[in-house]
């Protein structure tokens, strides 16, 4: 980093963007677990990529490493709580329960939930990355679901102030 960029000088730099944001969810065949994502992006037309990436400090980074797939849905304005569930709650904070017994979902491939009222994408994790305080982790997109079509998104400046369930 240069002299002349101070990790202040960044934020606020960064301060006016609005990212969506999107819930992530990741099964690996023994607990399933989400949670709020700011950082991602489509990576790649063809093949169809997708990249999430996953705060090593969160529950579902853990669960997430060792998940073949993971499914990420799409946020509209109307979903603010469903934002605020899964970017405020852990589930290791639940004791026996975790996240997904508060909400209606179905499983996905590799039974990955998919939550119900949602645009989604599901995909195959091809590659991971370490990325400094988050692993990035690249999906192959193999399935959609789009049943309620063009609607405002959910953006990071809509949830900025949430206090995060884990430590950052």
């Amino acid at each position: 980093m240069s002299d002349e960029m101070s990790g202040d000088t960044f934020t606020r730099a960064c301060e006016s963007l609005d990212f969506p944001v999107v819930v992530v969810s990741a099964f690996d065949g023994r607990e399933r677990s989400g949670c709020l994502v700011s950082f991602h992006t489509q990576c790649s037309i063809e093949p169809r990529r997708w990249l999430v990436c996953i705060s090593k400090t969160n529950h579902t980074y853990g669960v997430a490493a060792h998940s073949e797939w993971l499914v990420v849905h799409l946020l509209r304005e109307d979903q603010h709580g469903l934002a605020q569930f899964f970017g405020g709650v852990t589930d290791d904070a639940l004791g026996p329960h975790e996240k997904f017994d508060y909400c209606t979902w179905y499983p996905g491939p590799g039974g990955t939930p998919i939550l119900e009222g949602c645009d989604w994408l599901a995909g195959r994790v091809v590659e991971r990355f370490d990325g400094g305080d988050h692993v990035l982790h690249v999906l192959d997109i193999i399935e959609a679901g789009a049943q309620h079509g063009p609607a405002r998104q959910l953006g990071w400046q809509a949830v900025r102030d949430f206090r995060p369930g884990h430590e950052p």
